[in-house]
């Protein structure tokens, strides 16, 4: 019996230390999002910027969390392989500044009071996803969660799904339609003109459901 009982503490501890490895392992993750969180937050009760400067100091948040060579990867999924090196260093560049200011769109909707830093999922590959919500205004309820992967000692955000969209499955969509009869060349010509004019790339309908 005493045998018994201490076969079942071992197991016991070893339960309670693994979960706390694991969630060691994750603490960046959820720090990142936490300081990204406040960074946004502050932006936008910022009563002296206007919305034009909203956008653009959340923008800049975005270009410093993301992972853009994995989600450029993401995105363009098996075509990855149809780009060149100079061509995918191109896409990275173009679609960087696309996203950062879809997702400075996205956010810069939202008066946001305060957000609650949920629940971690672990993921496949490592990732892990951050689970957030809007507290207060009118966007309150509203769920924003962060998928991120680790590379190296950091963590970077890899999709963002903003009420139920993810900006990833997004693109993905609209670079699968747009590189159907089109080279990766035509690609990048309508993202450096889209990127020049200040749009997005398609008016599909899951741009539209994102939006």
């Amino acid at each position: 019996m005493r045998a018994a009982h201490r076969i079942f503490g071992v197991v016991l501890l070893a339960g309670v230390f693994g979960l706390g490895s694991a969630r060691a392992e994750t603490a960046g993750a959820r720090e990142l999002i936490q300081q990204t969180v406040d960074e946004v937050i502050a932006v936008l009760q910022n009563a002296e910027l206007d919305d034009a400067q909203r956008r653009e100091r959340i923008e800049a948040i975005a270009y410093d969390r993301f992972h853009f060579e994995t989600m450029s990867r993401l995105v363009l999924a098996r075509r990855w392989r149809r780009f060149s090196e100079p061509q995918r260093e191109a896409f990275m560049v173009e679609f960087r500044e696309l996203l950062s200011r879809s997702y400075g769109r996205r956010i810069n909707r939202y008066e946001q009071e305060a957000v609650e830093i949920g629940g971690e999922r672990a993921e496949a590959r490592g990732d892990v996803t951050v689970f957030t919500r809007i507290i207060g205004g009118s966007a309150d309820g509203v769920e924003i969660n962060y998928r991120l992967r680790q590379k190296g000692e950091s963590w970077g955000i890899i999709d963002v799904v903003v009420e139920g969209v993810s900006l990833v499955s997004n693109y993905r969509s609209q670079f699968a339609e747009l590189l159907g009869n089109a080279s990766p060349d035509d690609l990048l010509r309508k993202l450096r003109e889209k990127n020049s004019a200040g749009e997005e790339v398609v008016d599909t309908a899951v741009a539209n459901e994102a939006s």
